[in-house]
């Protein structure tokens, strides 16, 4: 809510990425103009392009304030997260640069937002700072784009339609499964943290293990995210695919905390395709770019053919949308919900971004603090926004 101890409500960093200029695009043209917020980036220069940019569209930002500052400048960083309510950031991959900016934010009590969908970098981030973000009172929420914000919120509504049905409680234990479908170009940021994360398997199960050594579990309920296997789906109609993402480890993390799960929650995640043709294309593919991962100069090669701070053009972005079917059965109801927007990797992604770092800045959310989910950080003030944004929260069937 309104606090003016700090100069801006709002400071995004990497706002001269791709991804970076479309959120900074979606503050200009939506944020309100009471919104007191700012670029930070380690090029003053391109950060002025940017503002000169975004003053054609709205004049108003002509003065912009810029920051400028390197990801890895912990006194710069220090000085940045001290001038902010909430630091939103798109600068990735973030188990490279993404940790010096979490601690600067723990330390000084400021909110947290970032596009991550790197499990290593979540959990080590858990682990390092997330004591220092509850004595602080910070709010560190990672994955705030296409990851995982659809999938966690979207799992977010189909519990509150779930217990609509029970009576308004869930009793009983509740199975949930969430089934993606696009068309759309992946983001080269998105694949370079895809494939760093398929070349570290060892790492990232040695950060998961130190992480569940510290996170307390709830008591008297359970809710974890179960590895599905391939098969079609015979409510939806789709051949299903396991999707190996960040975003079912945030949907059971956000059911463990929020007690209105149920006592056991139990969630599967799936891409999903018409035809078993492309089921067993997408598999081929995935083990394909995980053996890849393991051997550097193809790892590097692949690396060097889709680069970082790249996006397809605005009419390939307008013809792009996703798709993420949940259906949720407990004590013999089930339910069918969706989830669906525009292009997911680029322009629906910076609204997300965007829509919850206002979000914290401005609205009345849980009380909470130290890393948390979206669900868990924002919930229903995000889940509203959201919709008016234009994203399309539904109940079917």
């Amino acid at each position: 809510m309104a606090d003016n101890s700090r100069p801006y409500d709002v400071v995004l960093f990497g706002a001269t990425g791709f991804t970076g200029g479309l959120t900074a695009d979606y503050l200009a043209a939506h944020a309100p103009a009471t919104l007191r917020w700012a670029l930070a980036g380690r090029n003053e220069e391109k950060l002025e392009k940017v503002r000169t940019h975004l003053a054609q569209a709205n004049p108003a930002l002509a003065e912009m304030p810029l920051l400028v500052a390197d990801a890895s400048d912990a006194d710069a960083l220090a000085e940045v997260a001290a001038t902010a309510r909430v630091v939103a950031t798109t600068v990735g991959p973030y188990l490279e640069y993404g940790s010096p900016l979490v601690a600067a934010c723990a330390a000084a009590g400021t909110d947290y937002v970032d596009l991550t969908g790197e499990p290593e970098f979540v959990d080590r981030a858990y682990v390092e700072h997330h004591a220092t973000a509850v004595s602080s009172g910070a709010r560190l929420v990672h994955a705030c784009g296409f990851d995982s914000v659809p999938h966690d919120l979207g799992a977010y509504f189909t519990i509150k339609e779930l217990a609509a049905e029970l009576g308004g409680e869930i009793t009983e234990p509740v199975r949930m499964r969430g089934v993606v479908r696009s068309k759309a170009g992946f983001s080269g940021g998105t694949f370079h943290s895809a494939l760093t994360a398929f070349s570290r398997a060892r790492q990232m199960r040695e950060a998961a293990k130190a992480r569940r050594r510290l996170e307390p579990r709830p008591e008297g309920r359970r809710s974890r995210a179960a590895a599905g296997r391939p098969h079609r789906d015979g409510d939806l109609g789709y051949w299903l695919l396991p999707l190996p993402t960040i975003d079912p480890f945030v949907v059971a993390r956000s059911g463990a905390a929020l007690s209105s799960y149920g006592p056991e929650f139990t969630y599967s995640h799936y891409a999903g395709t018409k035809t078993l043709r492309y089921a067993a294309g997408g598999a081929v593919g995935v083990t394909g770019l995980t053996v890849a991962a393991q051997v550097p100069p193809l790892r590097n090669l692949l690396l060097k053919k889709v680069p970082q701070g790249e996006g397809p053009s605005e009419k390939r972005r307008e013809r792009s949308w996703f798709t993420v079917d949940f259906v949720a059965d407990s004590a013999g109801v089930k339910v069918h919900t969706r989830v669906s927007g525009g292009d997911p990797g680029y322009t629906e992604t910076a609204t997300m971004l965007a829509e919850s770092a206002m979000c914290l800045a401005l609205d009345e959310n849980p009380n909470v603090s130290g890393q948390v989910t979206p669900t868990v950080a924002m919930g229903e003030a995000l889940l509203a926004r959201l919709r008016s944004a234009g994203i399309t929260f539904e109940r079917r069937g």
